[in-house]
């Protein structure tokens, strides 16, 4: 059965960073795409970053150059190292296999001072 389990979020003041991970099971990970998504209050979720099973990333204009999505295959794992934080990074951060309809519980940011 597949399971995502985030970790790494909390309160962090503007400018800060933070790296969120993210552990798969029940998949075959190292050729499965993953992506983080991330959802503020009262707004739609939206995708943040995508890592396919070569490392090919993409991300979304608003974080380009301050985040960085990563994976490490050995421990099934993906990670978005998040640099200069903005209150409007403030959300709920969710990773999704790309072809499964199936998310985790999610781990909030909160970007405050």
């Amino acid at each position: 059965q597949v399971q995502l389990v985030e970790s790494g979020g909390g309160l962090v003041q503007p400018g800060g960073s933070l790296r969120l991970s993210c552990t798969a099971s029940g998949i075959i990970f190292s050729i499965s795409a993953m992506d983080w998504y991330r959802q503020a209050p009262g707004k739609q979720r939206e995708l943040v970053a995508g890592i396919t099973s070569k490392s090919s990333t993409n991300y979304a204009d608003s974080v380009k150059g301050r985040f960085t999505i990563s994976r490490d295959n050995a421990k099934k794992t993906v990670y978005l190292q998040m640099n200069s934080l903005k209150p409007d990074d403030a959300a709920v951060y969710y990773c999704k296999i790309r072809t499964i309809n199936y998310w985790g519980q999610g781990t909030q940011v909160i970007v405050s001072s």
